[in-house]
């Protein structure tokens, strides 16, 4: 025991001078950091020996380039192969006459003229029958409302019109409170001349009163002023309740006029009323009639009502009763069948000629009659246009060329199976194209591509694929193209940044929303006839829509499978493994708890750093999780797990054997991962975590011992890990945060400037040792990182309040 604490003394007193004198980000390792630039990124076989396969690595993307730029060119140039050279608009060089008699169907204008035929029809119109009833109803409702308020207001006219005329009892009937005072004080005054601040329509009113007394009674004027003022509170109660109701068709002057009618007139107007509507709810009211076209419809529907009725008051109410109600609307199936019916009428264009007759003159151009009828007599010169194939294969190599330049510039590490899944997809658009299916796949892409490679290299990819697939079929139409290429950016942009399925199930309902509007606008701006939208288009922009929602489903559904065929990650797969009820990870708890609360930390710490540099959480919280899966051969072989035991190392007491358990815990960690199926870039972790760093607590025991022993000296390659070093910001991460780790997790005391130094010195020893210059952590990002890793530190050691004895006496007697 002795031994070994003296062991212990003289590697400190060995890691102290090389340490000593210098500074972790001192100048020297500034002009360090600027010899060592941040190499590609790219991923190694487990093998060392493969890791050294560099010549494979270099030849194999241009390969994969090429075959993909020749894929790709055999389907985008695939209506070069068999292509007219005398085609519609070129100039013939010769002069061709027809060999035969013979007539030809023109394939492409008949299409055309019947696609004409369908979206221009006329649509048919049908009443509608429920909303015809509740107008009636609306119509009677309202004339019951009148009904009854003149039953309320009480009889009218009061007396006679030869003794009172029937205006001047309306006007009686109408005056407010204060003139009805008036009057009633001067009729039964006996000054002979009114007051002079009266209208000359209630002075008039005045005269005949006197003069209704005077043929009759003073009584009888007595009895008449009575019920003219009981009328008159009834009347005015009625105005008031219809105008306090919000849903009634009436309007307080309107219901004056209809109270102010005699029983005959009034049944008249109620007669027209119910005549008048029932005219316009027969001849029907289309949608989009406006108000000012109403009016005139009923003013010419009243011009032959008698003249005693209100037509004023009448027009009122059956505006009213109609405004916004249109009862005629767009027989959807009556019309598409006559569209149908129309377009299958319509006699194919027949193009006919004669033997002997020209078809085209020498430079004269070629028309679509012309071309049809050189096509039929095989005179069209068909065969490969090279220069529309060469043509297509520019096009193609500055896609590709477009799309390396964004992964170099994203430094994304390509593979080989990278490089045929995105062929593969690549490919299924323009073969989509070419069978005019017209539902492109461009969401489906979208959001694939951005589930496995991110947001920027799916947004490129889709773009460029809707100009290939537009190039490959020119004659699709661009509504497709352009609600299909939306839909695909919008899957593009947000898939790579949800994480669960159910956030992906309604990115692709927003996606089928927004491919069925923009398809349904493209189409408004090129109907001719806007009234074949509801019947035509509409339906066909709801499938279109639909069909966002089915390529969305189809995505999720196979990305399970391509994630398994080309070893990929989603951010849910990741999720899914960072599951502590994974098998693996379980086993791991149960088995290894030691190293798993060892796990957990450094994945607190490189889950901090990730967040700070912007890295990938869900790949590094993963990969941590299953960094040390391999101690679990051995448990034992590494302290966190022996709880007190013996350290087994000190029972071997052969640093060589001691080393191999160590360096175990990688390969075997290899071997549960391909066993259980992890992902290439969850098994990464495992072996870069330690890149080939010096296990130099055995490496200096057995230099020791060689030395007391006179033995040849020590290769230090023997103590170190096989590799590779970290190829990727995450794994570097997670190599500094599991080198932190034990470090951090021994200061109990200590301030967090102990700590930040402590941190700084496996940093600056990580850092000489190049085991990060190809990681592309930059050498200013490294205080950062520190940083973070302090602050952890700093959340898991936070003091605590130190409880008084008597209070702990107190609970614990409870």
């Amino acid at each position: 025991m002795k031994r070994l604490q003296l062991l212990k003394q003289n590697i400190d007193k060995l890691g102290q001078k090389y340490l000593k004198g210098h500074h972790l980000y001192g100048q020297k390792d500034k002009t360090l950091a600027k010899k060592s630039p941040v190499q590609p990124l790219h991923k190694y076989d487990w093998f060392s020996k493969l890791h050294k396969s560099k010549p494979i690595r270099t030849l194999h993307p241009p390969i994969m380039l090429g075959l993909s730029v020749i894929s790709l060119t055999i389907v985008i140039g695939y209506r070069f192969y068999n292509q007219p050279q005398l085609s519609v608009g070129t100039v013939s060089p010769v002069k061709v006459v027809a060999p035969r008699d013979e007539e030809f169907v023109d394939e492409k204008t008949t299409e055309e003229k019947r696609k004409e035929v369908r979206t221009g029809i006329i649509p048919i119109l049908q009443r509608d029958i429920e909303l015809t009833s509740q107008l009636k109803a609306d119509l009677n409702k309202t004339l019951t409302e009148i009904n009854q308020f003149r039953q309320q207001v009480g009889i009218f006219p009061f007396v006679s019109g030869s003794l009172i005329p029937t205006g001047t009892q309306q006007h009686l009937r109408r005056v407010d409170d204060n003139t009805w005072a008036t009057i009633r004080t001067i009729v039964f005054s006996n000054k002979s001349q009114p007051f002079p601040n009266l209208q000359l329509q209630t002075v008039t009113a005045i005269d005949w009163l006197k003069r209704y007394e005077q043929k009759t009674s003073t009584n009888a004027l007595k009895g008449l002023l009575d019920t003219i003022g009981k009328s008159r509170k009834r009347y005015h109660a009625a105005k008031r309740e219809i105008l306090n109701a919000k849903t009634s068709n009436l309007t307080p002057e309107v219901l004056g006029i209809f109270l102010d009618l005699d029983d005959s007139n009034w049944q008249t107007t109620q007669k027209t009323i119910n005549i008048t509507l029932n005219r316009i709810l027969s001849q029907g009211v289309p949608s989009g009639t406006p108000d000012y076209l109403l009016q005139e419809i009923i003013n010419n529907q009243l011009e032959s009502a008698p003249s005693s009725v209100p037509k004023t008051a009448i027009t009122d109410v059956l505006m009213k009763v109609l405004h916004n109600k249109h009862n005629l609307m767009v027989d959807k199936e009556a019309t598409r069948q006559r569209a149908e019916k129309a377009a299958l009428a319509m006699k194919p264009v027949i193009v006919e000629i004669r033997a002997g007759d020209v078809i085209v003159e020498a430079g004269e151009e070629i028309t679509q009659g012309a071309f049809v009828l050189l096509d039929g007599f095989q005179l069209s010169r068909r065969g490969v246009n090279w220069v529309g194939l060469g043509f297509s294969a520019g096009i193609v190599v500055g896609t590709v060329i477009i799309f390396s330049m964004v992964t170099h510039k994203l430094h994304r590490p390509i593979r080989r199976r990278d490089h045929i899944l995105l062929c593969l997809l690549s490919l299924s658009t323009p073969v989509l194209g070419i069978f005019n299916l017209g539902y492109t796949n461009l969401p489906a892409v979208g959001l694939l591509a951005s589930s496995f490679y991110g947001p920027t290299l799916a947004i490129t990819q889709v773009i460029l694929l809707s100009g290939l697939s537009t190039f490959a079929a020119p004659t699709i139409n661009w509504s497709y193209v352009l609600a299909g290429t939306i839909g695909g950016l919008i899957a593009a942009s947000a898939a790579g940044k949800l994480r669960s399925r159910d956030e992906l199930a309604c990115l692709g309902g927003v996606v089928g929303l927004v491919q069925g509007s923009l398809y349904f606008v493209g189409y408004l701006i090129a109907a001719p006839v806007a009234g074949t939208i509801w019947s035509i288009i509409l339906p066909e922009a709801i499938i279109y829509g639909l069909s966002g929602i089915a390529w969305s489903v189809m995505a999720l559904g196979i990305s399970p499978y391509l994630e398994r065929l080309f070893d990929l990650v989603t951010p849910i797969r990741l999720v899914e493994l960072a599951n502590p009820n994974c098998a693996l990870l379980k086993r791991l708890a149960t088995e290894t708890p030691g190293t798993f609360q060892h796990t957990l930390f450094v994945a607190c710490l490189a889950e901090a750093a990730a967040r700070e540099l912007h890295c990938n959480v869900e790949l590094i919280r993963a990969g941590t999780l299953y960094h040390d899966i391999g101690k679990m051969h051995d448990p034992m072989g590494f302290i966190e797990n022996q709880m007190g035991n013996p350290n087994k190392h000190d029972l071997i007491n052969n640093p060589r054997d001691s080393v191999n358990i160590i360096k175990k815990h990688v390969s075997e960690g290899l071997v549960m991962a391909n066993k259980y199926g992890l992902p290439r870039v969850i098994r990464d972790f495992i072996p870069e975590h330690q890149g080939t760093l010096l296990i130099s607590y055995f490496y200096y025991q057995a230099k020791q011992e060689a030395e007391r022993n006179g033995t040849e000296m020590i290769a230090e390659e023997e103590f170190r890990y096989a590799g590779p070093i970290p190829q990727s910001r995450e794994t570097g991460i997670v190599m500094l945060a599991d080198g932190c780790e034990a470090a951090l997790r021994s200061l109990k005391e200590a301030t967090p400037e102990t700590a930040l130094a402590m941190i700084q010195k496996i940093f600056k020893a990580r850092w000489r040792d190049n085991q990060l210059k190809d990681s592309g952590i930059r050498y200013e990002e490294l205080p950062i990182i520190a940083e973070v890793f302090v602050k952890v530190w700093q959340q898991f050691h936070h003091q605590r309040i130190v409880y008084p004895k008597a209070a702990l006496d107190a609970h614990n007697n409870k």
